[in-house]
Order: structure tokens, then sequence, then C-alpha cells
């Protein structure tokens, strides 16, 4: 509540500007919703990952399947917007796994739902003791079972991961797949500033003891990266080709300050595979480049220095 009040002290919100919160179904409560909304909150993504037993002991969650439900509960009472972000592909899942899971999130009420395959991450825990994982074609099974339940159900696949019935859809991500601006507040925030000049990623002290120790000095800047014209449009297309619906070709000059012509021929080869979809008005990644979303941006990595 201070944080936000403070905000709205600074800075003219827009008329129902998005407050999203990222919430633990172990460390929720009804008291806790009921201060996250008094403050001003008005979207909770709930990272409830799985309902099975079984998986959340793998996954390492404190949470347990009855918690997760208790807190699904409390949030949809208390929030007209809700996320509920889900995992597959995971240590010991099986297809029917996946169907109860997506299940349980649509019966109850969810709009929005995030679902992510596992993927191993360095320096983790996984890494250095990999877990058994599903193989890629049941793996791809389980996508074509969520998608398919989620379609019946009314949702639309807006996003590589996310899902959304009419109107629910998530600005808050929205802007970072259109390649906006966002400031990052915070220890191990990023944050990405645009001027008629320069690109600018830039990333806070991922410890919260480090991060204090810039409160002093008035910069908070553990890394800074500009980003130059080579690099430009596989960083906006890495963002924009998650999109289902792909993005108006006017938001590529906008966003870089490059002509659509500097990628002209990306965009014709990955057309040509299959991957891309240009049409007026419109550009747009094929269900096969939604599929393979990782081949498609290779497309637009800057050619290696001689």
């Amino acid at each position: 509540d201070r944080l936000l009040s403070a905000v709205r002290a600074r800075v003219r919100l827009a008329p129902g500007a998005e407050i999203r919160l990222e919430a633990n179904p172990g460390t929720l409560d009804e008291a806790r919703c009921d201060g996250f909304r008094a403050a001003g909150v008005n979207r909770l993504s709930l990272g409830v990952q799985s309902f099975s037993p079984r998986s959340l002991a793998a996954l390492g969650r404190i949470h347990d399947e009855r918690e997760a439900r208790a807190a699904l509960d409390i949030v949809l009472e208390r929030f007209e917007r809700v996320n509920v972000d889900l995992m597959y592909a995971l240590p010991g899942q099986s297809l029917a796994d996946v169907g109860r899971d997506f299940d349980i999130a649509i019966r109850a009420g969810a709009a929005h739902i995030s679902a992510y395959s596992l993927t191993i991450e360095p320096d983790t825990a996984f890494a250095a003791h990999p877990p058994e994982l599903p193989g890629e074609e049941l793996a791809a099974d389980m996508q074509a079972l969520l998608e398919s339940l989620l379609a019946g159900a009314g949702f639309e696949r807006y996003e590589v991961s996310a899902f959304a019935r009419s109107g629910e859809r998530c600005a808050h991500n929205l802007n970072y797949w259109s390649f906006g601006d966002y400031l990052g507040i915070g220890a191990g925030a990023h944050g990405k500033r645009s001027s008629p000049s320069e690109i600018v990623r830039e990333t806070r002290p991922r410890h919260p003891a480090r991060y204090l120790e810039r409160t002093g000095t008035g910069d908070f800047r553990q890394d800074v990266r500009r980003i130059d014209g080579q690099d430009l449009p596989f960083e906006f297309m890495m963002n924009a080709m998650r999109l289902a619906g792909g993005f108006d070709p006017e938001l590529f000059p906008r966003r870089t300050g490059l002509p659509l012509a500097a990628i002209q021929p990306i965009l014709e080869r990955a057309s040509a595979r299959g991957l891309v979809e240009v049409r007026p008005g419109r550009i747009a990644p094929t269900a096969l480049g939604l599929r393979f979303l990782n081949d498609l941006l290779q497309e637009f990595l800057p050619a290696p220095a001689a």
C-alpha cells in the first residue's frame, strides 16, 4: 500500500490501470488477499504449477494440492482478473495428470491460464541432478491436450504460453511482448527504456543487501546493455513473435527506429519455411512458427562477426 500510494503521488495512472501481483499458494490467505485488494491490486497471478502432490514434490514447492485449491478459491472470490500458472512435462507426469491439472483450473473458474513446459536452467538443483522428464513426443501430446481442453472451454491462445477468455488478456505482459518500455524497481528487477538515440536494458543487483547499498548513490543499475542496430531486429522479434496474432508492421519502426525493409529478406525466408504469415496490416507466426518458435527466432539473429 505504501509503495502504490507513493507511485500514485508521483505518476498519473491511466483509468483502470492494471496492477498485478504474483502470489504463491503456500503463503496466501484471506487476510493477505483482502490487504492486496485494498491497496489497489486488481489482477493476481497464482503460481499453482500443478495440483498433483507428486509433481509439487518433484518441483520442491511448499504448497500441496489442498492449499492450491483453497488459494485459488480465495483469489477468485476477491479478484475479477486472475491468472493461474501451470506447468507440464514435469518429472514422472502423465498425460492424464496434465488433463487433471488443467481441468481443475478451468472448472474453478479461472479466465486466464498460462502453460509452461519445464525447462532445466543452469545453476539450479535440476541442472546439478537432472530428473527424468517426459520425452519430446509425450511433451508434445501434453501440449496438444491442454490446448484442446482450453479451446473447448472458450480460451484463446493469444501468446505462446498464455490462454485467456474474451476480455481477460494480461495488459502487463502484452507491454513486454510488444517491445514496450518498463521500469524495474527492487532487487533483481529488469527494466527497458527507449529514447530517440538509444534503447537500453537495465538490471538491478539481485542480492537485497547489494541493492540497498545503492540507495545512497541514486544509481541502482548493476548491468546496463545498450541494444545496437544489428541486435534490434532479434530483440524486437523475440518478444513480438510470441504473440499468436503477431503485430502491426508499423510497430517495428516505431519501437526500433529501423525501417521494415531491414527485416524484409528475413521475413520472406521465414515465410517460405512456413513459419511466418505476412499480410497487409499484420505480421504473425503461423501455427508451425509458434510450435517451433526458437527456429523462427534464429532467423533474426545477427550474423556472426567475420
